[in-house]
């Protein structure tokens, strides 16, 4: 088998997208893959689906809203992701002060000064022990008393800052809208962090490789957000234990991943997932990531829909043959389960199929 070909069907098993792997449960894709990119939930929701078998999107809220076993914030290149909450303290001390640092310079741009800033977290903390949960649109309206503009990214950046100092996290969602708490009561420390400085490093090295091989030290680096030097210092002091042979799919393993997901931004080079003259089909500019379709970790098309029971509407890339029988069903059986997700009905809309 060809070697390109080879390591994509690695990593696509690696991920639980390929290989006919499947996991279980939120807690068991999250302990696999570590992280889900989750600036748009809705998608982030999705992919946690294309890797799961059974999955519900009650199971997905019920794991973040009222287990506790899943949590978002900002992690991983300061995007919001959604980890394992036994996860989220360490993750929270390595990339919490390296963000805090970078998001000064907005922060001043915005006119937000140091006392500011203080009196901001003060306000939010003790609003949300008074109140309980709020949103961002309640916590704005707290902070326009201390004269913060309630249009703009003021209150959005003074939030995000008291999440990365550790004060406040994701909370349940509340009639769609997410909900911030303080990080204290809703994830009780019980103990000293599992890993701190290098060893927290070597970690996230080490969860990378499990989850992104075959990969190296720069596609780390792109992924994480660390800084080059301490990303490749990390990878080198992580054993690579290799990656199981990869079998010969006998049926073509097709999944339909949402937009921005992991598979598509956690390595520095996308030719391997995604065609090079088809790239822009994906990535279309202004920091937008498509939901594809995906054949035995090749995208192949884009998709839409699927959300509150619209119908899923797939276009192939163009000039490339027909979907083969076999790639035409799965996409019909990856269509049927993102309404069985949702509990919505089931449409599937085709273009060329």
């Amino acid at each position: 088998m060809e070697r390109r070909t080879t390591d994509r069907l690695l990593r696509a098993r690696a991920q639980a997208i390929g290989g006919e792997v499947r996991e279980e449960s939120v807690a068991a894709v999250l302990d696999r893959v570590l992280a889900v990119q989750a600036q748009d939930l809705p998608a982030a929701e999705l992919g946690l689906r294309a890797r799961a078998r059974g999955l519900t999107q009650d199971a997905v809220r019920r794991a973040t809203d009222i287990e506790r076993t899943a949590v978002r914030g900002w992690f991983m290149r300061g995007t919001l992701q959604l980890v394992p909450a036994a996860d989220a303290r360490w993750l929270l001390a390595l990339f919490g002060p390296v963000y805090l640092a970078l998001a000064a310079r907005r922060l001043r741009e915005l006119g937000l000064d140091a006392s500011l800033c203080t009196r901001s977290e003060r306000l939010i903390t003790e609003a949300i022990d008074g109140e309980g949960p709020l949103t961002r649109g309640q916590l704005t309206d707290r902070l326009t008393t201390l004269g913060v503009e309630p249009k703009g990214q003021s209150a959005f950046h003074l939030i995000r800052r008291a999440a990365l100092a550790g004060r406040i996290c994701h909370g349940p969602q509340r009639g769609g809208d997410a909900t911030f708490v303080l990080l204290d009561d809703w994830l009780p420390a019980t103990g000293p962090v599992p890993f701190a400085g290098a060893a927290a490093e070597r970690e996230l090295a080490r969860r990378y490789r499990t989850a992104y091989g075959p990969s190296d030290a720069l596609d780390f680096v792109h992924w994480s957000g660390l800084k080059a030097t301490t990303g490749k210092n990390a990878w080198a002091a992580v054993r690579d234990t290799g990656p199981e042979p990869v079998p010969s799919p006998a049926e073509p393993d097709v999944r339909l991943l949402p937009a921005y997901d992991n598979y598509l931004v956690g390595y520095r080079s996308r030719d391997l997932s995604v065609p090079a003259e088809h790239e822009r089909r994906v990535w279309p500019g202004g920091g937008q990531i498509r939901a594809t379709v995906l054949v035995d970790g090749l995208a192949v098309g884009t998709w839409s829909g699927g959300r509150r029971g619209t119908p899923v509407t797939v276009e192939p890339f163009p000039g490339t043959e027909p979907h083969s029988p076999a790639v035409a069903a799965g996409i019909a059986r990856e269509s049927a389960d993102i309404a069985r997700f949702s509990s919505g009905t089931h449409r599937l809309s085709t273009s060329g199929l």
